[in-house]
Formats: C-alpha cells, sequence, structure tokens
C-alpha cells in the first residue's frame, strides 16, 4: 500500500502540477498519483472537495498535508536532502530563484501558458512576456555561471529543486518559441531530456481528448 497521494491535475496544462511531481519523484515518495481534471471555468468541483486552498498540486504523505508546490519541494528535500545544492551559498540562490519562480513572472505565465501538445510559436511575444524571458535568461545564465559547472542544470549535473521549479517553463519555451540565446536552449534541451520530464511529458500524450479545455487549446489572437 502507497504511503500516500498526489493530486494533479492534467499533464498537459498543469504546470503547478508539474513543479509538485517532479520533487515527490526525485525524493522517491511511494505515493499513487491521481489527476483531477479541471475544467475552465473553474472551480473544478473534485479539486475543491480535496485540496485545503481548493488548487493542485496537493500531496498527502504518512500524515502531512501539504499543498503548494515550493512547500511540497520542501516537503520533498527533508525526504532527500540532494535536492538542494549542499553548499550554503548555493542552496540559498537556489532557494532565492524557486521562490522568484514561485511568485513571479506572470506576463509569461498568462500570454505562454502550457500546452505540451500544441505549438503556438510565434505567438504570444507580448511586452510583459519577453520582460520575464530576458530575466529568466538572465537569471539562468547567471546561476549556470556561479553554480553550473560540472552538468548541464542550474547546478551542474544534478536535476534538483530548482530545476524543476523551472521546467514548466522550459514547456513554454519549447511551446511557444520565443527567440532564446544558445545557452538558454542547451539548458531548455537538457531538462527536456531528462527522464522524468520526458515521463511527464509521456503521460500528457496518453490523456484522453475529453480532457482537453478548449481555453488552453485557443491561439491568442495577435
Amino acid at each position: 500500500m502507497a504511503d500516500g497521494t498526489l493530486y494533479i491535475g492534467q499533464r498537459r496544462y498543469s504546470s503547478w502540477s508539474m513543479r509538485g511531481w517532479l520533487p515527490v519523484k526525485l525524493a522517491g515518495l511511494d505515493v499513487d498519483v491521481r489527476v483531477l481534471k479541471f475544467t475552465r471555468p473553474g472551480p473544478t468541483r473534485a479539486i475543491e472537495e480535496t485540496s485545503p486552498n481548493k488548487l493542485v498540486p496537493y500531496l498527502e504523505h504518512k500524515g502531512a498535508r501539504i499543498w503548494e508546490s515550493l512547500a511540497i519541494c520542501e516537503y520533498c528535500a527533508e525526504q532527500a536532502p540532494g535536492l538542494w545544492p549542499e553548499d550554503r551559498i548555493a542552496r540559498a540562490h537556489a532557494r532565492a530563484i524557486a521562490s522568484e519562480m514561485h511568485a513571479g513572472f506572470r506576463g509569461l505565465r498568462s500570454s505562454m501558458w502550457m500546452n505540451l501538445g500544441r505549438d503556438f510559436s510565434p505567438l504570444g511575444r507580448t511586452q510583459e512576456a519577453l520582460a520575464d524571458i530576458a530575466r529568466i535568461e538572465a537569471l539562468w545564465a547567471d546561476t549556470r555561471a556561479r553554480f553550473g559547472a560540472g552538468g548541464p542544470f542550474l547546478f551542474g549535473a544534478t536535476f534538483g529543486a530548482a530545476d524543476a521549479m523551472f521546467a514548466p517553463v522550459v514547456a513554454r519555451f519549447l511551446g511557444w518559441k520565443p527567440v532564446l540565446k544558445p545557452e538558454t536552449q542547451a539548458y531548455c534541451a537538457a531538462v527536456r531530456a531528462h527522464p522524468l520530464v520526458d515521463e511527464w511529458y509521456r503521460g500528457a500524450a496518453t490523456e484522453p481528448d475529453d480532457w482537453l479545455v478548449t481555453e488552453y487549446e485557443t491561439p491568442p489572437q495577435t
């Protein structure tokens, strides 16, 4: 019997669910994964009746109840400390950039939503989204320069919690194809090739057609 349950939304769209699922898998937690198919307009009753904040992801594990993706990352890191860098300064930096992702980049998130089954290029390039992309590229470049020696990920050879928080940004970049610097493209390729990210994509590809949400399948008008 599993030690708990992780509740997520459709893999095709749910960027926050991806941010919760990846650290759970990285930490090796023995949980069942249950998809609560959301609809638009919301709210979705199954999610409202299950999750304390009426959102996904939501993790129940050995009596603990954790909502919010960054809180799930921190909980998983208690079970598997390697999710954050061992070095104190690198670890502080990783938490800072993960928190910035959790709280910010609303222009990108609203203009280039996550859809793992569509190519929306060259749309979504609003002024706000492009400003967010410039900040993300600078953030990744600085992190890689300071801490990323020895591997393709933000902190080197290990795909960790910070990479998990930014994995849906990579998915957006791959789906909307904004103009990116070569080093950004290389990082995106490394994240997409990670076995767990690929597993998430493969899961999205198997979701039935009646899980599609028209709002997220319709390209923006500009």
